[in-house]
């Protein structure tokens, strides 16, 4: 935006500059023109009035001594022709000066219009490229008639030159007026555009910090045109809105799971304490129940967990990531010796600290390896991996991954698998509500960190989780 409006000012400028430029190199080669115009006037007038006595007596060579000697100090040729247009006496060919040829085009027309009685004109306005000398001829005039014509050819070398150095002094003048005026511009245009660039950062950080819990950035900038003014005030006021919704919203699935818990476990009580006073044909729907009260009880465990991730605040605390890694490796291995799984670990077996926030690497490691132990057959495999990296800025990232060998997704449903509540056609026979991942996915961008699901050699599922390390 700033190029378009800095484009839009280098067009104004450069309007007004021409528009004022243009004119005034105008008016200085006309007021030159003029000048050198009024100056072969007057000399050709003088030897008008001068040439009278001459052409009547018929003795004109007698002028020839003074116009050598003016074209000898000034340059100029002069030419007395009489009425008809017969030259009669001129400065003769002097260094430096044109030779005036009556046949000439230029000439011959002054000349015809000098012998009709009219005055000279100055000609076509005068532009420094423009070579071809003044031409004026004046009528010698004796009691009103018209006995010859004085004509003068003079070089306008001084006067274009001098009109080039106007126009030079001219267009630097114009560049220097158009350089002060975009210098002039550029705070103005940084001054328009400062809260519009705050919106844009504020616009980007949002959904992040929506998404994360915490306060999204004030726009609140009193820099600006007011109109910009207001609408970050504006921004504000809905960005706090949003997250005033979500927050809410979050509330309620915690408050609301935590809630349902109470009548949850009564119910799970009372359909244990059923068991062997109903009948036979209704304790298989006892059971049912009871089976049915577990899953519900599975998911709003999941659902607080998915609270509690999303309500995360922004601190981040160095974790050892060897040390946790550990420890939920040998708490879950029990549930994978039950299984018949060999859970192992790779990696770095050194001191290996990343920033998640508080008990976040636990709640990763736990939703990961309850997926890969639930879909992991019996005598399979599950391996967690830990490795240090360097994210080509200078930062090391610690990544750590999951792999088991079940059934794995599809190609196509990789991008789904972090989504509330989705789950693969194919795992619909497997206990679980499908927001394991999705609780890691919000943990992991709370940390500022990334994760990926790949398919590797083998078959299986990969679940890599990278992490700032501290």
């Amino acid at each position: 935006m700033r190029t378009r409006l800095l484009g839009m000012v280098w067009i104004v400028v450069a309007l007004l500059v021409a528009g004022l430029g243009v004119p005034l190199a105008l008016a200085v080669a006309g007021a030159e023109q003029q000048k050198l115009y009024l100056d072969r006037l007057a000399d050709t007038t003088r030897f008008a009035s001068m040439a009278q006595r001459p052409l009547i007596d018929g003795t004109p060579a007698s002028l020839a001594d003074e116009l050598r000697r003016y074209t000898d100090l000034y340059g100029i040729s002069v030419l007395i022709v009489d009425q008809n247009g017969r030259p009669t006496v001129g400065s003769g060919p002097v260094a430096g000066a044109p030779n005036i040829d009556p046949a000439a085009e230029g000439v011959h027309d002054s000349m015809r219009a000098a012998l009709a009685g009219q005055r000279p004109a100055p000609g076509p306005l005068l532009l420094p490229w423009d070579g071809e000398p003044l031409v004026l001829a004046g009528p010698v005039l004796v009691d009103g008639d018209v006995r010859g014509a004085v004509i003068t050819v003079s070089p306008t070398d001084r006067s274009r030159d001098r009109m080039l150095w106007w126009w030079l002094l001219i267009g630097a003048g114009c560049v220097l007026a158009f350089a002060l005026a975009l210098l002039l511009a550029m705070p103005v245009i940084r001054w328009i555009l400062r809260p519009v660039r705050r919106l844009e950062d504020a616009t980007g950080s949002l959904v992040s910090a929506v998404v994360s819990g915490r306060e999204a950035e004030r726009v609140g900038d009193e820099h600006g045109p007011p109109e910009l003014r207001e609408l970050s005030r504006a921004f504000d006021r809905m960005a706090a809105s949003v997250g005033d919704t979500l927050a809410a919203q979050r509330a309620f699935v915690a408050d609301a799971s935590h809630q349902l818990r109470n009548p949850l476990t009564a119910l799970k009580l009372r359909l244990v304490n059923l068991e062997g006073h109903v009948d036979h044909e209704a304790d298989d729907h006892r059971v049912a129940a009871a089976a049915e009260a577990d899953r519900l009880n599975r998911i709003l465990d999941e659902l607080l967990a998915m609270a509690r991730a999303e309500n995360t605040g922004g601190e981040l605390v160095p974790t050892e990531v060897d040390q946790v890694v550990a420890d939920r490796v040998a708490d879950w291995r029990v549930v994978a010796d039950t299984r018949d799984i060999a859970l192992d670990t790779a990696g770095t077996a050194g001191r290996v600290r990343a920033l998640v926030p508080a008990r976040g690497l636990d709640g990763i490691l736990d939703a990961l390896l309850d997926n890969a132990l639930k879909f992991t057959p019996h005598g399979g495999a599950v391996r967690v991996s830990i490795a240090v990296e360097g994210n080509g800025d200078g930062q090391e990232r610690v990544r750590v991954s999951v792999r088991d060998h079940g059934p794995g997704l599809r190609p196509e449903e990789l991008e789904r698998a972090t989504d509330r509540f989705w789950r693969s056609g194919s795992h619909q026979n497997v206990p679980g509500s499908g927001l394991g991942l999705a609780i890691v996915s919000r943990i992991v961008t709370h940390a500022g960190g990334d994760l990926r699901l790949d398919l590797p050699d083998g078959g299986g599922l990969r679940v890599t989780v990278d992490l700032p390390a501290d």
